[in-house]
């Protein structure tokens, strides 16, 4: 899980660039609209819709964008049906990588991972070949700065969470999926801010590879992030403190 995390932090400490910030509002656009679609446009009684929200606002993506994305889930505004498909396959090194997309053309989707991986020394394969090596879990990231790690999770354990653990500067706590909605609630009645809550698929083993095979596999991550239907990916790799180190230089 730690080294999981860290990977998160590394992809965070990127420059924010234009041509990135447009592809965050892409992707959070169609992650609205499917969760709006799924669960209702109204964000107080929709936990997956409400997180989508405040990804967008916290990538200040303008307002009339997110009504927008919410209309066009709802099928009040007509706009392309987006459907939710995980690939699965394995980079170089015996890494196992898990893909969630939401994509309107699936052939595209799958011709363009495929030619990723294969370009790296991977490959995709199909369905169930590594979804045994991942849990999905809620997960949210709280600053510890001057925050009483006991009350935290008595908070969050009472709301269903199963894990509180700090990691650097950071609370980092693990839901089952079902009680993701009411951890997030807890925490907002509580007026604590999130620096990132998602539901993920945490891998139950990592795999520790030497630092220059490791970078190379973290580049396939990266690149496979950047396609325009991904919207989450994991790995089994092991981000220990030395590659940290060598990624965030």
């Amino acid at each position: 899980m730690a080294g999981h995390n860290k990977w998160s932090k590394i992809k965070r400490q990127k420059a924010v660039t234009d041509a990135r910030r447009s592809k965050v509002w892409a992707r959070i656009t169609r992650d609205i609209m499917v969760a709006a679609r799924e669960g209702g446009g109204d964000p107080g009684m929709n936990a997956r819709l409400s997180l989508c929200v405040d990804k967008a606002k916290a990538e200040n993506m303008p307002k009339d964008n997110i009504t927008r994305a919410i209309k066009r889930g709802t099928g009040e505004i007509q706009g392309a049906d987006y459907e939710e498909v995980a690939y699965e396959g394995y980079a170089p090194h015996g890494i196992a990588v898990f893909i969630d997309t939401l994509t309107d053309n699936t052939n595209r989707t799958v011709a363009d991972l495929r030619a990723l991986f294969s370009k790296a020394g991977g490959s995709l394969g199909n369905s169930g070949s590594v979804a045994f090596l991942f849990d999905r879990k809620g997960v949210f990231e709280i600053s510890a700065e001057g925050r009483d790690e006991l009350e935290l999770f008595e908070l969050v354990a009472d709301a269903g969470a199963e894990d509180l653990v700090q990691e650097d500067d950071q609370f980092v706590v693990t839901t089952p999926v079902e009680a993701f909605g009411a951890v997030q609630a807890a925490l907002e009645e509580a007026g604590i801010t999130t620096e990132e809550a998602a539901l993920q698929r945490i891998p139950t083993m990592t795999k520790q590879l030497p630092v220059d095979d490791a970078r190379k596999v973290a580049a396939l991550l990266e690149k496979i992030e950047e396609h325009q239907d991904v919207q989450t990916v994991n790995s089994t790799l092991e981000f220990d403190a030395e590659l940290v180190d060598a990624l965030g230089s």
